[in-house]
């Protein structure tokens, strides 16, 4: 499927009949739209539209023609989607890693068009009071450094066919993720969808100059979901401590839950399909 929004036009995978609610689901870095494959289906079992992009600047898609790879340009694309395809207020979201970070976002904005929200892998940023963050950040500083990284020029662009296989085994150290890093490098062919995908790092630490069309999307980072939302965490992640779930959890509104999935670590979709599958559906339901 093809998607054309005003900056970018997104290529989809999608399941589930044409008339069913609409289920937009969101990958992260390092990784595709193929992410779905356990969790895209399922949905799809249960009557909704499943559509999954290849958000902006991975292949298929195209290269945002304006350039920007900021949150709120992801969250921008996300109500494009339900827009385009004629979403209705039955809508959900699913997002994991930097679409966990949109979904959780979107969560707390009052035009969100999704009746429910899942985010996994990035707990939404206003549930992680500093003054509770700040004792596990030593620790995270050194999972993150791969944030740090992606600051360079160009350098990281010519590192992915490295980089990518690296996160996947120690992110997720007990999953083989050897296809899914090249389906990542696949959706990464040339030089301007590399620097897209990096982009998404550098606008986020250098969040100066945002569009007014997306910064008035990303102010709600400051802000807890009024949507109803569901946060799945995995045990073992090493990419993002699991100590953030359990402090966003005592921060999230009584709307929200909070699960930690065992045995799994940052592509707790993959590793752990059924009981995350299981998750989503029965809060989708309720």
């Amino acid at each position: 499927m093809e998607i054309d929004l005003e900056n970018v036009q997104l290529s989809a995978l999608t399941w589930g009949p044409d008339d069913g609610p609409l289920a937009v689901l969101l990958h992260g870095f390092p990784d595709s739209a193929h992410t779905w494959r356990h969790l895209g289906p399922a949905l799809a079992d249960e009557g909704y539209r499943v559509v999954a992009p290849f958000t902006r600047g991975y292949a298929p898609s195209t290269v945002p023609s304006d350039g920007r790879s900021d949150v709120g340009a992801l969250m921008d694309d996300a109500v494009g989607v339900h827009a385009a395809l004629g979403g209705g207020d039955d809508a959900v979201l699913v997002g994991h890693d930097w679409g966990g970070m949109t979904a959780g976002t979107l969560a707390a904005h009052r035009d969100s068009p999704f009746r429910r929200v899942v985010a996994m892998a990035v707990p939404p940023v206003a549930a992680l009071p500093f003054g509770e963050t700040v004792r596990h950040l030593p620790g995270q500083l050194r999972r993150s450094w791969y944030i740090g990284f992606n600051q360079l020029p160009r350098l990281p662009e010519r590192s992915l066919d490295r980089l990518v296989p690296k996160l996947w085994r120690d992110w997720s150290p007990a999953y083989d993720g050897r296809a899914d890093a090249t389906q990542t490098l696949a959706a990464l062919p040339d030089a301007a969808h590399r620097k897209a995908a990096i982009d998404y790092y550098r606008h986020l630490a250098r969040p100066i100059g945002v569009p007014a069309r997306y910064r008035r999307w990303q102010a709600s980072l400051r802000d807890l979901p009024t949507t109803p939302l569901l946060y799945l965490h995995g045990r073992d992640d090493a990419c993002l401590t699991p100590a953030f779930a359990e402090i966003a959890r005592s921060h999230l509104p009584d709307h929200c839950d909070v699960r930690v999935v065992d045995e799994a670590g940052h592509f707790l979709h993959l590793e752990q399909p059924d009981e995350v599958n299981q998750l989503v559906l029965d809060f989708l339901r309720s």
